[in-house]
């Protein structure tokens, strides 16, 4: 079935676009045309049924918002800094085994006048809480040693005790909210920013790494931090003779700081972010990279002006160019990013097109992994929402096979997405390119997904099925539509969902049914459609329309 897709001879690209459109599976008698002025009413009109550009923003959000929980451990909010038993450095242990003490024995330790002793409870502190299973951060909140090591970041003159403390709170501020806003109390952020500045690289990376968790817990403690001032000093760490290791901590605590929506960072923030992470972007460090990319989905998966800000900052190349990466790290944050950017508005949509990003799509909707096939169609329906043009160029990318074969055999979260793919092109989409999509074969799959347990989506599937019924009727070609759709027990399918317990799905199956099956609807014999080759071949009108070889004649 594949191969015939491909081998078909039809090509929408080769047929002019007329200017008359249709709203949904309901003829207008007035078409409207395509100055500017009828922009508005058209995307009330040719975005999924009526629904407004606002309307589509929740769908995509919700939709996002889906996502992102579904990817919340590609990219850690925290990271907790886990010394292994083999670990020796100048540091640490220095090679000697160290005798685990009992909390009680290293908060006496830690109380203690003398330095040394304190450097030793707090070692003890920081190997406790630095195991990879079940460490007691807890037990250590509860101990009352948290503003004791809050006030030990301040003893520069000591570097061992404050890297140590420094360590100690951040695998504390790395747990649950209520632990790290222990840490947050207790007035370690201030401390922590001043330690950017320290001349010992260990000191200044182990305030990064505490800063990236507390500013991760959510948009209270990311606004907390930058209202302390973390921008300016956390940028700066970003020297030409910065490690590597160093560099990845500060890129992924700048990500937390794009990160969170309720409310999202200032714009103020992001402004002051952009530019360094167009230039992280193209690091040559696969985290460094795969970290920025996060950041900028984070800042993208939002409003209109976040996304144009992101847009400035000229990032969108790259994006585009990460999309073929291979590396799943680059790939993912990268599609997602893009995918936010075509939620956009026409023109940001158009942008994004305009760098290529289309020619990517093939291989990452036929991908193995369910989720990469589920953001890419999610990607292209956000694109077939938008302008007729768009949509062509969708169709021009032979990226509508792909879809077809998501809804015949993907993963039930991808096909949902496909559903809305095509769903939004047979909304917006011209009388060829909704016959187009036709003859790729969309309508069994399309049917067969009717007996679905999950009601948006067959609301969307019979509007699709509405909407192709429209463009039939548009050229006269209702009957042979029909008969389609009943060759592929699709008539069953929506006599059924007249029995549906809910009330839309029962209307919108059954004004179908009234619209287009009833025998008040019968055509005049002589306009039928015959068929050559499996193609349909459409009877002469009393006006002259154009002809491609192949396929839909109009």
């Amino acid at each position: 079935r594949r191969a015939a897709y491909t081998h078909l001879s039809f090509s929408c690209s080769q047929v002019k676009t007329y200017s008359f459109l249709f709203y949904n599976y309901h003829i207008s008698e007035n078409m409207p045309t395509t100055d500017s002025k009828e922009n508005l009413g058209r995307l009330k009109s040719f975005k999924n049924k009526g629904k407004d550009t606002d309307e589509m923003r929740r769908r995509r959000t919700d939709v996002t918002v889906e996502l992102r929980k579904a990817r919340k451990d590609e990219q850690m909010l925290k990271r907790r800094n886990i010394s292994l038993e083999s670990e020796t450095t100048p540091l640490t242990d220095c090679g000697n085994k160290q005798v685990e003490l009992t909390i009680p024995a290293i908060v006496e330790k830690i109380f203690s006048s003398d330095v040394e002793t304190q450097i030793l409870g707090v070692q003890s502190a920081r190997r406790l809480l630095s195991k990879a299973r079940n460490p007691p951060l807890d037990e250590i909140i509860k101990s009352g040693v948290v503003p004791k090591l809050v006030e030990f970041l301040q003893r520069s003159d000591i570097q061992q005790l404050q890297f140590d403390a420094a360590w100690a709170l951040t695998n504390i501020a790395s747990g649950n909210s209520e632990q790290t806003r222990t840490v947050v109390q207790s007035g370690a952020v201030p401390m922590f920013i001043t330690l950017l500045m320290s001349p010992h690289s260990n000191v200044r990376d182990q305030a990064v790494w505490a800063l990236g968790n507390i500013a991760g817990d959510g948009s209270e403690c990311r606004d907390y931090t930058v209202r302390c001032g973390i921008i300016q000093p956390l940028l700066s760490c970003i020297q030409p003779d910065i490690s590597v290791d160093h560099l990845r901590n500060v890129t992924w605590a700048i990500s937390n700081l794009c990160r969170n929506k309720n409310p999202p960072p200032a714009m103020e923030t992001i402004d002051q972010l952009l530019p360094i992470l167009s230039q992280l972007l193209c690091h040559n460090d696969k985290e460094v990279v795969s970290d920025a990319c996060w950041a900028l989905s984070y800042v993208t998966d939002g409003s209109v002006d976040r996304i144009q800000a992101v847009i400035n900052s000229s990032v969108v190349p790259r994006l585009v160019q990460l999309l073929s990466a291979g590396d799943m790290n680059w790939v993912s944050p990268s599609l997602r990013a893009l995918g936010n950017i075509v939620t956009g508005n026409d023109e940001q949509t158009q942008l994004v097109l305009d760098c290529g990003a289309l020619q990517h799509f093939e291989p990452l909707l036929r991908h193995v992994r369910a989720n990469i096939q589920k953001e890419s169609a999610w990607t292209i329906s956000n694109i077939t929402a938008g302008q007729q043009n768009q949509i062509q160029c969708v169709i021009d990318a032979n990226l509508v096979s792909p879809l077809v074969d998501i809804l015949m055999k993907g993963e039930f979260k991808a096909q949902k997405e496909a559903v809305w793919a095509i769903t939004n092109l047979t909304a917006g989409g011209t009388v060829q390119q909704i016959l187009y999509v036709l003859e790729m074969g969309v309508l069994k799959p399309l049917c067969d997904l009717l007996v679905i347990n999950d009601t948006k989506t067959v609301l969307v599937i019979l509007d699709a099925i509405g909407n192709i019924l429209n463009a039939a009727n548009q050229i006269g070609q209702l009957e042979q539509v029909c008969v389609m759709i009943e060759e592929c027990e699709g008539l069953d399918k929506i006599e059924a969902l007249q029995q549906h317990r809910n009330t839309d799905v029962y209307q919108l199956a059954l004004g179908i049914i009234d619209k287009y099956f009833s025998d008040e609807n019968d055509e005049d014999v002589s306009l039928a459609p015959t068929t050559t080759s499996g193609q349909f071949q459409f009877a002469p009108s009393s006006q002259s329309t154009p002809q491609v070889s192949g396929g839909f004649n109009f």
